[in-house]
């Protein structure tokens, strides 16, 4: 019976420490969070032709909790000939819905300013996206942001890069 006993409380113990081990491996939280995206830019003047190319975006924030973050971003480059983006700048809340231990589905809301070779515009800025967790780490994503919508014009971009946290 004593053997039975102490049998029976060390698998007990070993199965707590197996459990609280993977329990850490499954949920690590790494708060602060760095990124790079190409960014398919596109301005569209309610009259004339619309101007698109390709730039560089780069974004870091800090996760509040599992469903809250602050991101800012910072983009440059592209071209189509007729309209230079010199740079875009912008700070943001993130809403974040965890779909699954590696996949996520996040709104973002806040400001933003941006400056093209003949103009500079700052408005309110909002989009969606996803990302998934390739590592414990380190995770892909994409997203769609409408950064200006003016009267005269609006400016969107759709972003897909990767996501390191620590």
């Amino acid at each position: 019976m004593k053997a039975l006993a102490v049998s029976s409380v060390a698998v007990l113990a070993v199965a707590f420490a197996a459990t609280t081990q993977a329990q850490q491996y499954q949920m690590p939280m790494y708060p602060h969070y760095a990124g790079a995206d190409a960014m398919f830019w596109e301005l569209d003047p309610d009259r004339g032709s619309s101007a698109d190319s390709v730039g560089l975006r780069v974004n870091g924030g800090m996760k509040f909790n599992d469903y809250l973050a602050a991101e800012a971003h910072l983009g440059t480059g592209g071209s189509d000939g007729t309209v230079d983006l010199e740079y875009l700048v912008g700070a943001y809340a993130k809403g974040i819905l965890p779909v699954s231990q590696e996949f996520r589905l996040y709104g973002l809301a806040g400001f933003t300013e941006v400056d093209f070779d003949a103009d500079s515009e700052s408005g309110f800025s909002y989009g969606g996206g996803a990302e998934f967790d390739v590592a414990p780490n380190l995770a892909v994503g994409a997203d769609y942001m409408r950064y200006l919508d003016e009267s005269a014009y609006t400016f969107d971009a759709a972003s897909i890069g990767v996501r390191y946290r620590f």
